[in-house]
């Protein structure tokens, strides 16, 4: 079945593979509220934290559009250097393909959960964490507070769910408003959901301020919401 943008998924079988990455960017920008603005406030943020040298990652890179705009922001800083991961060999192909021409960017088919990391200055997450299994969440958030030089950033942007039911249910419904507005039809709406099954699996705001609290931060801070979708900031 289709979800729009010519991508089909079955029911909890949704994929970052096959054909997805060649519609993926304009998939996203119509499904998720203030996608660019997201990647342009993680660049802004990007001048107090990268310096001559900086190692930058991003966990779950994708098609690299991020990346790409990250480094390109900070092309005089000297030595900086941006590494994108994604598990997915279709995505990093994209991505190789998208930052080919900026030579400050690698890309790696990794898991960062097992991936021998650097010391970096910043560590970005753009709505990856959600697909990352529950059992294995607190895991990489450890792993990425203890790579993280002291004072260095960790920027994540989620899929959060309400609070509780009440407020899930009206969220929800705003939600499919706005996918309605943007051209989705009732049925890629509903199969999209479908897909998903068991696979984006979104904790609330305060469950993952309990995340980062326990890998370690204590300074973390919102810095945009849009319905359910959410960015944070934490400093070590």
């Amino acid at each position: 079945m289709g979800v729009g943008q010519k991508i089909a998924a079955e029911n909890a079988g949704w994929t970052f593979g096959a054909n997805v990455p060649d519609t993926f960017v304009d998939h996203i920008r119509l499904s998720v509220p203030l996608y660019d603005s997201g990647h342009d406030l993680i660049c802004q943020l990007t001048d107090f934290f990268v310096k001559n040298d900086s190692i930058i990652y991003e966990i779950g890179t994708s098609t690299g559009e991020l990346i790409r705009k990250m480094a390109e922001h900070n092309a005089r800083k000297s030595g900086a250097r941006f590494i994108g991961l994604d598990v997915e060999p279709a995505m990093v192909a994209a991505a190789e393909k998208h930052c080919a021409e900026v030579p400050a960017i690698t890309i790696l088919n990794a898991d960062a959960r097992h991936l021998e990391m650097e010391k970096a200055d910043m560590i970005v997450s753009y709505y990856t964490m959600q697909f990352v299994p529950p059992r294995y969440r607190q895991e990489l958030f450890d792993k990425i507070y203890q790579n993280l030089n002291w004072g260095g950033a960790f920027v994540m942007f989620e899929k959060v769910r309400g609070p509780d039911a009440r407020f899930q249910d009206m969220i929800s419904q705003l939600y499919n408003d706005f996918k309605t507005r943007n051209g989705f039809s009732a049925d890629e709406i509903v199969e999209k959901s479908r897909s998903l099954k068991g696979i984006l699996e979104p904790f609330s705001t305060q469950g993952n301020l309990d995340l980062m609290a326990r890998a370690g931060f204590k300074d973390v801070v919102s810095i945009q919401k849009y319905l359910c979708f959410e960015g944070f900031l934490a400093i070590k």
